[in-house]
């Protein structure tokens, strides 16, 4: 028995392609391929949209500062609408409201705010799902594995060999390796997001602030 281990072992590590442990994993691969398609493409789309949003925000804060030191208060809502990117869309609501008090302008601007966030937030719930599912349906796999060895140990009798017991096992560990890849690649995707996300919260508060500053100053 401890040869036709030894075998089996040597046979998985040099044998056996990347596809082939796949398929050893049973079915319970194919939610966690999913759950890892969906976690690739949210990291990459997420990364690529929230890279490109903020980059030119401090150009457009000073373009915007300057048309409202000169009182052209149409040239700077002209250039919040012709930049379209979420903090020109914050500016331009505040320039709308402008004749209001500071606490009206900030309140306005506060909700355009949290509208654009929720957008660049949009996918990330779906993200921390895949990352903390993934590991769950490896588990999941370890169970159902391990009840295949001892159901084919039990039918088995007295003349259990390592090879009856192979599928299970496999189902078993790859399963598990798999969901935890999966897992720990979502939340490290997701936390980074996150952290971006953060960031560009806090720059549009303190461009929104100045904007209001600028604002309240012309009054």
């Amino acid at each position: 028995m401890q040869l036709s281990l030894i075998q089996l072992t040597s046979e998985a590590a040099g044998g056996m392609s990347l596809w082939g442990m796949v398929l050893k994993g049973g079915w319970l691969m194919l939610p966690i391929f999913a759950a890892s398609v969906v976690a690739i493409y949210i990291i990459c789309e997420r990364y690529v949209t929230i890279r490109r949003t903020g980059v030119t925000d401090e150009a457009l804060l000073e373009r915007v500062g300057e048309r409202l030191r000169r009182g052209d208060h149409a040239g700077a809502l002209a250039e919040c609408e012709t930049e379209g990117t979420p903090l020109a869309r914050v500016l331009a609501k505040g320039i709308r409201v402008r004749e209001e008090d500071a606490a009206e302008i900030r309140r306005a601007m506060e909700e355009t705010a949290n509208r654009e966030v929720s957008a660049i937030e949009r996918g990330l719930p779906t993200l921390a799902t895949c990352a903390g599912i993934a590991p769950m349906i490896g588990f999941l796999g370890t169970v159902v594995g391990m009840v295949q060895s001892f159901y084919d140990m039990s039918m088995a009798g007295s003349s259990i060999d390592i090879g009856l017991l192979s599928r299970g096992i496999y189902t078993a560990m790859i399963t598990t390796v798999a969901g935890l890849i999966v897992g720990i690649v979502g939340q490290l995707g997701y936390n980074f997001l996150v952290a971006r996300v953060d960031r560009l919260v806090a720059r549009m508060e303190f461009y929104a602030s100045e904007l209001v500053e600028l604002l309240h100053a012309k009054k």
